[in-house]
């Protein structure tokens, strides 16, 4: 298969570029290359694809692209809300306009597009609730980022009603593991530690995330790619519930520190209280299940890669670091 991947710079689009080379796909990948993206994750399959710095905006260039494609999977976004908080116009930019022309060349070359995004568009749920996001929760983005994806979603949505674009969407929970920048959380407390630095975590660290690795995540993906309905959105989770406190204190006793040896720090303004997915569609119906099911083991080959890639995250630390200085964080 011939696959234009959109973002397949960053951290998911790079782990699943890597794993499609592997199975002898044709990959073409587009990426602005901004500071979430960059050739070194590619590097392990360089010689084997094609990448194309350019802007998922680009009209001209995403329908040129397009038309040598099989299919289009499309992870092009800007992701970290902070920085949505801090300036929310590139996340309208890269998130809707960059949707909207994706969708555009997918329709104009009749291409198959497969979408990814966050299960940030359906808010939060309550700490005591058992309840779980499911294909029918309403949306209630709490977030500019999640607000621009959840508008890219109905975006989806209706150039496949509209115009029959053959297309389906994905709603994934929180990822981890390899080439993830050390603004996210998890790298940015193994990275703290790393380089002599305290970790910190917002508020009280109450907060749940339902936690995926990134082989997962991106081995579901290709299961929708290939067999997945048009129209239907799955959501990918491996119901790996954790609080960031708990995740915090795992990070420190895996890296040999005390567990509360960590500062707490100003809460993100609107943090979502919890996320929890119910992939039972994606189940039943493609036979998808994660494998990576040992949460603490896929955190501990996690820190691993971090300690044996200094010269990948780097370069990135010291202004991550000076960015949260700035906000207190």
């Amino acid at each position: 298969m011939r696959l234009l991947v959109t973002g397949g710079a960053g951290f998911i689009g790079a782990n699943f570029v890597q794993d499609a080379v592997r199975d002898g796909a044709s990959v073409t990948v587009l990426d602005a290359l901004t500071y979430a993206g960059s050739r070194e994750s590619l590097a392990p399959v360089a010689d084997r694809i094609r990448l194309v710095e350019g802007d998922v905006c680009d009209a001209a260039l995403v329908s040129s692209l397009t038309a040598d494609a099989d299919a289009v999977v499309h992870f092009a976004a800007e992701t970290h809300v902070d920085n949505a908080l801090a300036d929310p116009a590139p996340f309208v930019q890269s998130n809707v306009v960059g949707t909207f022309t994706v969708l555009e060349a997918v329709r104009r070359h009749g291409v198959r597009l497969h979408h990814i995004s966050t299960d940030e568009v359906y808010g939060d749920l309550p700490l005591d609730d058992p309840a779980r996001f499911t294909e029918n929760t309403p949306y209630n983005p709490s977030s500019p980022y999640s607000s621009t994806k959840a508008a890219a979603d109905l975006l989806v949505r209706a150039w496949v009603r509209s115009y029959g674009v053959h297309a389906t969407l994905s709603n994934c929970s929180n990822n981890y593991g390899p080439y993830q920048h050390v603004e996210k959380f998890i790298p940015r407390q193994i990275t703290n530690v790393l380089t002599g630095r305290r970790p910190k975590l917002y508020g009280a660290g109450a907060n749940v995330r339902d936690w995926i690795h990134v082989d997962d995540h991106n081995a579901a993906v290709r299961r929708i790619l290939a067999d997945g309905k048009a129209g239907q959105t799955y959501l990918i989770g491996a119901q790996c519930e954790q609080n960031n406190l708990t995740v915090m204190r795992t990070l420190l006793r895996l890296m040999g520190r005390d567990p509360d040896d960590f500062d707490h720090v100003t809460d993100r303004a609107g943090h979502d209280l919890r996320y929890a997915i119910d992939p039972s569609t994606l189940t039943d119906e493609l036979g998808w299940k994660p494998v990576h099911t040992d949460f603490e083991d896929g955190l501990r080959n996690t820190i691993d890669w971090y300690r044996a890639n200094e010269s990948w995250w780097g370069p990135l630390k010291e202004q991550v670091e000076a960015n949260y200085q700035e906000r207190g964080q």
